[in-house]
C-alpha cells in the first residue's frame, strides 16, 4: 500500500515538473539564409522568476567559421531588436572546430527579434546586411 502511494506521489511530482518546464519556456527555430544555408539554430526563451525579464539561450550548429565565408568576415555578432527599437549588439559567437556555438542573454522584452550577422568588427554598433540566422520571439 505504501509503495503504491509513493509511486503515485513520485509520478505526480514528475508530471508537475514536466508541465512546469513545458509551460514556462518555448523553443524557436532560427531561419538560415543563403550565406550559411547549412546552419541550424534554436532559441530557448523563458520568463525568469524575477518578473519581467526573458532569458534567451541561442544555440547554433553547422556554422562555418566566419573567415571561410565569401567574402570573409572576422566574426558573427548576435543582435537583439525589441519591437520598434534599434538592434543591440549582444556579443560575438565563438565557433569551435565542431562548428557549434551558443550565447545566453537577458532582455526585458517579451516580443523581439534575434539575428546573427557576419561582421568585420565584433563591436559593430549597427548590423551589416549579411544576416546568417534570424528568429522572431513572442514570449
Amino acid at each position: 500500500m505504501k509503495n503504491k502511494a509513493l509511486y503515485r506521489l513520485a509520478f505526480a511530482f514528475a508530471l508537475m515538473l514536466a508541465f512546469a518546464g513545458w509551460s514556462w519556456g518555448k523553443t524557436y527555430p532560427m531561419q538560415a539564409t543563403s550565406i550559411v544555408p547549412g546552419a541550424i539554430g534554436t532559441i530557448d526563451a523563458k520568463a525568469d522568476k524575477n518578473g519581467g525579464n526573458t532569458q534567451v539561450d541561442l544555440k547554433v550548429e553547422h556554422l562555418a567559421k566566419p573567415a571561410l565565408l565569401s567574402p570573409p568576415a572576422s566574426s558573427y555578432v548576435v543582435w537583439l531588436q525589441e519591437q520598434s527599437g534599434q538592434p543591440v549588439n549582444q556579443g560575438m559567437l565563438r565557433v569551435g572546430d565542431d562548428q557549434k556555438t551558443e550565447l545566453k542573454m537577458t532582455t526585458s522584452a517579451s516580443k523581439f527579434s534575434v539575428f546573427v550577422t557576419a561582421e568585420d568588427d565584433a563591436k559593430a554598433k549597427a548590423p551589416s546586411n549579411r544576416v546568417v540566422l534570424r528568429s522572431d520571439i513572442q514570449e
